[in-house]
């Protein structure tokens, strides 16, 4: 354990079938950045603040993401980040209560579970907006420089 978290969205088709977080094309490019910044996938945790598949893969209500908060809960007793990565709005609002990604992204804030969180953008999201990619790199190398770990 690392002391860092990665927390999105649900699981969508290949994630639910898989029943592994970021198992495709999203998953391949936070992959790639994560090796750009020398961290071994193997070594987070990264879980998603829905349990469940949406129907029609559509983002998940506030409803959904309450319905889920104690799994979440259980899930940081045990792991106990130190800093967690919320990868798109509907983390942020699961671990934060905030809203409204593009106000937060790239900011440090506190979790409504008393730990840093580095808002930035889903990996979905960045396949779809390439010019986004370096900031998401740049929130993750913030994150883990908030841990005091790794130089980057």
């Amino acid at each position: 354990n690392t002391g860092l978290m990665l927390v999105g969205e649900a699981p969508g088709k290949r994630e639910d079938d898989l029943e592994k977080p970021f198992q495709g094309p999203a998953g391949k490019l936070l992959d790639e950045l994560l090796a750009e910044l020398g961290l071994d996938r193997s070594k987070l945790y990264i879980d998603n603040v829905v349990r469940c598949r949406p129907p029609g893969n559509r983002k998940p209500e506030p409803e959904e993401v309450k319905a889920c908060s104690p799994y979440m809960r259980g899930v940081l007793q045990v792991v106990k980040p130190r800093v967690a990565v919320a990868l798109g709005g509907t983390a942020l609002y699961g671990l934060t209560g905030k809203e409204k990604i593009s106000l937060w992204r790239g900011k440090k804030i506190w979790s409504k579970y008393g730990f840093m969180v580095v808002p930035t953008w889903h990996p979905a999201y960045c396949l779809r907006n390439r010019s986004t990619v370096p900031e998401l790199k740049a929130d993750l190398a913030m994150a883990v420089r908030s841990l005091g770990l790794f130089k980057i």
